[in-house]
């Protein structure tokens, strides 16, 4: 710590991996990996996205009990601990405080860390695909439905323009249609309460898709489960498309919902793999809270600084 006007802040330095290990946490950014793969500090990246969390900013009074998160060395600076990333920060005392002192814990909501944070962002990654295909297949299913609407003032403009593509291309012997021809034209002939099945079939899975967005994005247990049995049953339509035409889109779709599937399973224990919900809670609780908080906790000097 220094003093105001000549801040020092300590350098990076290198942590071996097994410290990071212990009961003693370290806090995110010092160790430094030594393998091909980054590692993700995800509280980084939320105080770079939301900036740090700080208390004590407006306090006018900083207790002894209050040295966990906010120091006060007595060198005219205060030193505010992010809650989420463990950076110290040095802040001029407030000016104007809004109330005396720090709230008690228990009253004191405190940002996710560790694996529960990396759980949060993962899950949103996915909530944000579920809302891509909820936007899909919802788009989908009113075009089907528009369609039925209006099929009968379309249907005679369409049977023209196949027509001069039929000549164009040599007669009705001539024409292979195939493609979106061929489904335009089979969309035509189909009867009305097939295509009201195939709308409903599309507007329920975009429901379903949309329900999964926002519990993911809550961070539901439930929202796992289903997310979990949807991909899972999405699986075999993807599978038979491959015995067809393999495409790189199809591929990537695949990919994707095999690693969702991978994640639920093994990173969010389902169905009680490695342990399931009850570990899944412990680690919870491990990593997030003031125990979290209190493990990572810097000694103070002798002198009290």
């Amino acid at each position: 710590m220094g003093r105001s006007g000549d801040h020092h802040y300590p350098p990076l330095v290198a942590v071996d991996k097994e410290l990071a290990r212990t009961a003693v946490a370290v806090p995110p950014g010092v160790v430094h990996t030594t393998s091909w793969r980054p590692k993700f500090h995800y509280e980084l990246i939320g105080c770079g996205l939301r900036g740090h969390a700080l208390l004590g900013t407006d306090v006018a009074e900083v207790r002894p009990e209050d040295d966990l998160i906010v120091r006060e060395p007595g060198d005219g600076l205060r030193w505010h601990r992010c809650l989420r990333c463990d950076s110290w920060i040095p802040l001029e005392r407030p000016g104007a405080p809004t109330r005396r002192h720090l709230a008690d814990r228990a009253d004191i909501e405190l940002p996710l860390r560790g694996r529960p944070l990396r759980d949060r962002y993962v899950l949103r990654l996915i909530a944000l695909d579920r809302v891509v295909h909820f936007i899909a297949l919802g788009g989908l299913a009113f075009v089907v439905f528009l369609f039925i609407a209006k099929r009968a003032s379309y249907s005679d403009t369409f049977y023209k323009i196949l027509d001069a593509i039929q000549s164009a291309l040599g007669g009705p012997d001539g024409f292979r249609g195939g493609g979106i021809i061929r489904e335009l034209n089979r969309a035509f002939a189909a009867k009305s309460s097939t295509l009201y099945l195939v709308g409903l079939a599309l507007a329920g899975y975009a429901v379903l898709e949309g329900v999964e967005a926002i519990g993911l994005w809550l961070g539901k247990r439930w929202a796992e489960y289903l997310t979990f049995v949807a991909t899972a049953l999405l699986l075999i339509p993807e599978l038979y498309e491959l015995t067809g035409t393999i495409t790189v889109t199809k591929v990537l779709a695949l990919v994707i919902n095999l690693a969702v599937l991978a994640y639920l399973l093994f990173a969010k224990r389902l169905f009680g793999l490695r342990g399931g919900g009850r570990v899944e809670a412990e680690a919870h609780e491990r990593d997030t809270g003031w125990p979290a908080l209190e493990r990572a906790r810097p000694p103070a000097r002798p002198d009290g600084a």
